[in-house]
């Protein structure tokens, strides 16, 4: 499987993980549900399916330990459903499910079946609403037939369960981007990880299926322009991009937010722009802060009570006062101020926006250069990027000319 790395060039500047992923997070796994089918249409078959369903799992109950989590939109033509849920009460209840557009209601009932038979409290003490999010993948898949099961999302459940600690999950054309394509060429899933200055990790996982070739941008070097055109009558349409980023540090609900913002920056530096068509949706969940249910997350210093002291106490020394890295001590938790846990906020959250816009960079190339050329129903094709080609393009000396930056 062909990643970044292998083209020889670094994205960014913070190191990445061990594997380069968001199973870098401790605790987080990644599972796919791939379906790829090629039958007759109904009632002979089931038509052709290039579609499936892939789960990122924090580990244990969500339901019961909630994680901080916030999201944002950059362009609203998708869906998600929790993210409302999830944006007011700061909080994801479980793990999150991504599909394609017309698939999403069968893996929302599904999921809330497999999760119900973990927990006799869902729908009984409380409900859920799970994080299903979706991205339009009928130019290769035959989106008339209802193609996943209960079984494909249990399948993909259990995967993710399983994955927790193991290497870098599949990535390209496998689970939910087996139909997606990308800035002109095949797309899907990818990930990518950084670590940050404080010690923690950072992972983002891209569902690609956006973009024109025209645009493709490679580390700065605009790829697309030089690459041949296709030269089929149909391409695919500009789509969308859901990303998830998930970091093991004490991030609330509001830094998740502020995070899940800076993904479309990443997105922006491949080559988005965000058409009108297309949905892209953000979410940021931290496992730092993670608690019992009805425990209040740590808060900051801008989320303190309303009947705390105008200005806060001042604190113990800190080693990092002086960079921000983290707020609170045992000073402000007794005021209120915290619920007696430290958490990064203000400045220190800067390596962390910088995590993942480069992670989000990196992962949605990551998705086009692990995926192979693909056809679909009718006959449609999504080509792969020609690894090699790219290659010999960044390593070429003068990558850009002055009349691509437009300076002549």
């Amino acid at each position: 499987m062909t990643r970044t790395a292998d083209l020889g060039i670094r994205i960014g500047l913070l190191p990445s993980g061990p594997t380069a992923s968001i199973a870098d997070v401790p605790g987080v796994g990644v599972g796919h549900a791939t379906i790829w089918r090629d039958e007759p249409p109904p009632p002979a078959g089931r038509g052709v399916a290039r579609t499936g369903v892939t789960v990122i799992d924090l580990g244990g109950n969500l339901f019961r330990h909630p994680v901080p989590a916030g999201g944002a939109v950059l362009n609203g033509a998708g869906e998600c459903t929790g993210f409302l849920a999830a944006a007011e009460w700061g909080l994801a209840e479980t793990p999150v499910f991504l599909t394609s557009t017309m698939q999403l209601g069968r893996v929302y009932d599904a999921a809330c079946e497999l999760l119900m038979a973990q927990d006799d409290g869902i729908g009984a003490d409380d409900v859920i609403i799970p994080i299903v999010a979706e991205c339009d993948d009928s130019f290769l898949n035959d989106a008339r037939r209802m193609q996943v099961t209960a079984a494909d999302v249990r399948a993909a459940f259990d995967a993710a369960r399983a994955a927790a600690g193991g290497p870098a999950p599949a990535e390209g054309a496998v689970g939910a981007g087996t139909g997606m394509s990308c800035l002109g060429f095949k797309g899907g899933i990818g990930t990518a990880s950084r670590l940050t200055p404080s010690g923690h990790t950072v992972g983002v996982l891209v569902l690609s299926n956006f973009g024109d070739q025209e645009r493709l941008t490679i580390d700065g070097v605009p790829v697309g322009r030089r690459l041949p055109a296709a030269v089929a009558a149909t391409s695919p349409p500009a789509g969308s991009c859901i990303t998830v980023a998930v970091t093991d540090a004490p991030l609330d609900s509001a830094a998740c937010a502020r995070l899940a913002r800076r993904a479309g920056l990443g997105l922006a530096r491949t080559g988005s722009v965000g058409h009108h068509a297309s949905g892209e949706i953000f979410l940021a969940l931290a496992t730092g802060l993670r608690g019992p249910r009805h425990e209040p997350p740590a808060r900051s210093a801008d989320q303190r009570p309303a009947n705390s002291a105008a200005e806060p106490p001042a604190a113990s020394p800190d080693p990092h006062a002086e960079t921000g890295w983290i707020v609170g001590g045992d000073r402000l938790a007794e005021a209120g101020w915290l619920a007696g846990r430290d958490r990064i906020a203000g400045r220190g959250l800067d390596p962390f926006f910088a995590a993942v816009v480069e992670a989000t960079e990196e992962a949605v190339l990551n998705s086009m250069l692990a995926a192979p050329t693909v056809v679909g129903r009718d006959g449609n094709v999504s080509r792969r990027l020609p690894a090699e080609q790219v290659k010999a393009m960044l390593r070429a000396p003068g990558l850009v000319s002055p009349g691509e930056l437009g300076l002549r």
